[in-house]
């Protein structure tokens, strides 16, 4: 089971909405976590599902769902983020259901942020996207469209599924090396859309947040993977048919 649930019924209608999940370079997270504290954006629902790993977030001592959506009115933005990588084969149905929330409230544009492993990462911004706009805006403002490669996880799964529907998507891609988790690469991310959609993000206090993101998504991973263990070890020690 995969749910999105708002706090109450929001007109997201015409928003932009940007999906900022952990992956190479924690670029999206970064990028997304800094974008919400920046605009001081409005916390206004949370993904569930049975399927999570059993943690939850906590901010200024108060416990919040791992993964969060917040808006912001004056730029029409919605922002997806975790603070979990996302389990391989819950992929496919997250995706969906962000699609599915997607058509349901009529939000314009659904914009990725990813990192791009490469062994010389640099500042170039990349580009994937079939909205024609938004491929003339980036190349004019100096963002080099990819012509051939491959785009994997939620990303890939919202782009080429949102096309069938006709919902524009635009994936921004930094270039990374993925062993670094360096605020840099959110900076590259957050000037891109900058230029793109307008929303004039004052950059000056990324390093320092960044590395408070970083440490904190590093902390949720250890949990998850000592929670795990914790699962393991009681299901090996009680034996199999307790869970068959």
């Amino acid at each position: 089971m995969m749910n999105i649930k708002l706090f109450k019924d929001y007109n997201l209608k015409g928003y932009n909405v940007i999906e900022a999940f952990p992956g190479a370079g924690l670029v999206g997270s970064m990028a997304g976590s800094y974008i919400i504290e920046k605009l001081g954006m409005e916390y206004i629902g949370y993904i569930e599902s049975d399927l999570f790993p059993p943690i939850a977030a906590i901010h200024d001592g108060v416990p919040m769902f791992p993964a969060r959506l917040y808006r912001d009115e004056k730029y029409k933005l919605l922002i997806v983020l975790s603070e979990f990588t996302v389990p391989s084969d819950l992929i496919y149905p997250l995706s969906m259901e962000l699609l599915a929330f997607v058509r349901k409230y009529g939000i314009s544009r659904i914009i990725s942020i990813s990192g791009m492993p490469s062994t010389k990462a640099s500042s170039d911004l990349y580009i994937a996207s079939q909205d024609n706009v938004m491929v003339k805006k980036a190349n004019s403002a100096g963002i080099k469209p990819i012509n051939e490669g491959v785009i994997a996880g939620i990303s890939a799964i919202l782009m080429v599924n949102a096309a069938q529907f006709k919902i524009p998507t635009l994936n921004l891609l930094v270039e990374v090396n993925p062993q670094i988790m360096d605020p840099k690469y959110a900076e590259i991310a957050i000037e891109g859309l900058n230029k793109i959609i307008g929303i004039n993000i004052d950059l000056k206090d990324l390093e320092e947040e960044a590395k408070v993101v970083e440490a904190r998504i590093r902390d949720l991973m250890k949990k998850m993977k000592a929670s795990h263990d914790t699962y393991t070890n009681a299901a090996e020690a009680t034996g199999p048919s307790m869970y068959a």
